[in-house]
C-alpha cells in the first residue's frame, strides 16, 4: 500500500512492467537422449586484450551490442519434450511440449544460440577464426570489420564507421538487438580511451570485494604476499566455511584480467581450495588489503604499440615445496601493451635449473605461435620472428642446436618445440639479467622494493591515483 501524500514514493514504488521467463529443467536432461554437445566457444581474455590492442594501435573505433533473450533464437537438433508450463491446462491428460527453440535452463542452450549467431555472421560474409572459434573477421572491397563474442555480448569494430552502421541494421535485422555504443564496460571491465591508448581496469569490482570483506577502512597492505611465505607448509586448523574461502580466491582469478601483479599470489591461493586452513584465508585478506591501496589499478594498451610480439620467460627451480616441481612465469607484450600472463606449475620434476627454464621456454613458445596467428586473424603480419626473452644462457644453447645430451635426453619430446621455432625463424631468443627479467614476479614472491620495480616494467597503470 502506498502512503497518500508522497509523490515520490509513489513514483519508486510504481511497477513497471511485469516480467516472467519459462525456464526449461535442464538438470532432468541425460546425455544421448535429449542432448549431445553442450560446449559453446566464448572469448578468451586474452583475445579480448589482443583484440582491443590493435583497436588502440590502429585508432579504430569500437563498439559494443547485446543480444536480448540470446537463448532463445537457437534452433534444436535434438527430441527435447517438457511438462506443460504452470498455469496452461491440456484438455487431455498426459500432454507433453516439444520444443522446437531452445529455452534457458537447456544444456545444449549456449551452444545452439552460438551456432545460430555464427551461421548468420557467415551469410554476411565473415570468416571464423581457427585459433579463438569466437572471433569472426570481414575484409571486402578494403572494408574490414572484426567481431568478438562472448555468449551474448559482441564487440566490434573495424575501418569503416559506415560499414559498422550497416552490419549492426543486419544484425538487428536477424536477432533483438541492443545497442550500446562505443565500448566502455566489458564483463565486469571498465574501458577508457584517450590519445594514449585504451585503459582497461576492474575499479567496481575490486571495491565490491572489498565491501563484501569488510575492509573498506583497513590498513592497504604494500605488495599481495610475504617474500618468504610457508603456506604450502601451514599447521593451523581448517577453516569451517570453505565457501567464503572459494568464493573471495574465485574472484581475485577473474580479478586477474587486468592485475597482472596478483597471478603469483593467486595461482599459490588457488592450490587450497579443498581444504584451507587459518593461514591461507589471511593471505587471502592480504591480497585484498594490497587492493585497498590500488583499486583503479589497471593495464593500458598503448597507441603507439609497433605491434610486434615480446615474449619474457622464466622459471622458478625446484619451486613447489611439497611436490619439487619447478614454477613458470610468462609474460608476453604486443609493442608496449600487455597481452597475456600466466603462473603455472611444470607437469613433471625438472632435474636441473636449465631443465626447467627450457621447458619454460617451451610453454611460452606455444603461446607466442598461437598469438601469431591470432594477429594473422586480425590482420596483422609480423616483419621478423618473435622475440623471447630468457635469463638462462644453457636454455637458449639447448633451444638453438642439441647440446648438453645428458640434460636433455629424458625430457619430452614435445618440449623440443622451442627448437623447431628458433631453427625456422619463428622466435628469436634473447638473454637478459634476471634483475630486468619482466617474469621473475611471476615465478616467486617479492620484496617490497622489488615487486614496486617489476610492477612498473609491467605497463601497470593507475589512473585513479593523485597526481
Amino acid at each position: 500500500m502506498v502512503p497518500s501524500g508522497s509523490s515520490r514514493l509513489s513514483i519508486a514504488r510504481t511497477v513497471e512492467r511485469y516480467k516472467t521467463r519459462l525456464v526449461a529443467l535442464g538438470n532432468r536432461q541425460k546425455e544421448g537422449i535429449d542432448f549431445d554437445e553442450t560446449f559453446a566457444p566464448v572469448a578468451k581474455m586474452t583475445s579480448v586484450r589482443i583484440f582491443l590492442s590493435i583497436v588502440a594501435a590502429r585508432n579504430w573505433e569500437v563498439h559494443q551490442m547485446d543480444v536480448h533473450n540470446a537463448f532463445l533464437h537457437g534452433d534444436l537438433e535434438e527430441e527435447v519434450y517438457m511438462k506443460l508450463p504452470p498455469g496452461y491446462f491440456a484438455q487431455h491428460k498426459g500432454k507433453v511440449c516439444r520444443l522446437r527453440k531452445s529455452l534457458y535452463g537447456l544444456k545444449q542452450a549456449p551452444r545452439c544460440w552460438f551456432a545460430k549467431f555464427a551461421t548468420a555472421l557467415k551469410n554476411y560474409g565473415f570468416q571464423q577464426s581457427y585459433s579463438d572459434y569466437s572471433l569472426f573477421s570481414f575484409n571486402r572491397d578494403g572494408v574490414s570489420l572484426y567481431v568478438l563474442v562472448y555468449v551474448d555480448d559482441l564487440i566490434v569494430t573495424g575501418n569503416s564507421t559506415t560499414a559498422i552502421s550497416e552490419f549492426k541494421q543486419y544484425l538487428d535485422s536477424c536477432f533483438h538487438m541492443k545497442d550500446l555504443g562505443l565500448l566502455k564496460y566489458f564483463l565486469g571491465i571498465e574501458v577508457a580511451r584517450s590519445p594514449d591508448g585504451i585503459y582497461l581496469c576492474q575499479r567496481k569490482y575490486v571495491l565490491d570485494i572489498l565491501q563484501d570483506t569488510f575492509l573498506l577502512g583497513a590498513q592497504p597492505s604494500g605488495f599481495p604476499i610475504e617474500q618468504n611465505h610457508t603456506l604450502a607448509s601451514a599447521t593451523g586448523s581448517f577453516l569451517t566455511d570453505l565457501a567464503s574461502y572459494r568464493r573471495l580466491v574465485g574472484r581475485l582469478v577473474y580479478l586477474n584480467v587486468t592485475r597482472q601483479d596478483l597471478a603469483y599470489s593467486v595461482r599459490v591461493l588457488t592450490q587450497f581450495m579443498q581444504k584451507p586452513r587459518e593461514e591461507h584465508w589471511t593471505a587471502a585478506l592480504r591480497v585484498v588489503r594490497y587492493l585497498k591501496g590500488t583499486p583503479g589499478q589497471g593495464v593500458l594498451l598503448r597507441a603507439n604499440s609497433d605491434l610486434h610480439i615480446y615474449g619474457w620467460c622464466d622459471s622458478d627451480f625446484s619451486g613447489c615445496p611439497r611436490s619439487r616441481r619447478s614454477l613458470t612465469g610468462w609474460f608476453v607484450q604486443l609493442g608496449q601493451s600487455p597481452v597475456l600472463w600466466r603462473t603455472k606449475k611444470q607437469k613433471v620434476v625438472s632435474m636441473s635449473s636449465a631443465e626447467a627454464e627450457y621447458r619454460a621456454m617451451s610453454l611460452t613458445a606455444r603461446e607466442l605461435v598461437w598469438l601469431q596467428a591470432l594477429l594473422e586473424d586480425l590482420a596483422v603480419f609480423l616483419s621478423r620472428p618473435m622475440t623471447l626473452y630468457c635469463d638462462s644462457t644453457a636454455a637458449i644453447h639447448i633451444a638453438a642446436n642439441p647440446v648438453f645430451y645428458e640434460r636433455t635426453k629424458h625430457i619430452e619430446r614435445d618440449c623440443h618445440f622451442v627448437r623447431e621455432k628458433v631453427q625456422n625463424g619463428t622466435i628469436a631468443t634473447v638473454h637478459v639479467s634476471t634483475t630486468t627479467q619482466l617474469a621473475d614476479i611471476f615465478t616467486k614472491a617479492l620484496g617490497s622494493r622489488e615487486f614496486d620495480v617489476f610492477r612498473d616494467k609491467l605497463g601497470i597503470e593507475d589512473l585513479h591515483a593523485p597526481t
